[in-house]
């Protein structure tokens, strides 16, 4: 089996950097540990924003995309669920 391969957008970057709370950026990471293990555990988006997923990182929602026939996952964004 192919390894997936996992992709940061520069958006997703600067606001993990601007997080303070080391605790946060472990939930982060685990969520993105979960997310390797099973792509599709998110939930499915739909409207503008059909084919991508979200898992909610309390406050925060973390929003990827799966490439199946590339392997990849793409991390677009972290944004707090106010900013939907």
């Amino acid at each position: 089996m192919v390894e997936l391969q996992i992709k940061t957008s520069n958006r997703f970057e600067d606001v993990l950097s601007k997080i303070k709370d080391n605790l946060l950026k472990i939930k982060v990471k685990k969520q993105i540990k979960k997310i390797i293990e099973n792509p599709e555990v998110g939930k499915p988006m739909r409207n503008i924003r059909k084919g991508t997923r979200e898992l909610y990182i309390k406050p925060f929602r973390l929003s990827y995309e799966y490439f199946p026939d590339r392997n990849l996952i793409y991390v677009l964004d972290l944004y707090h669920k106010k900013e939907q």
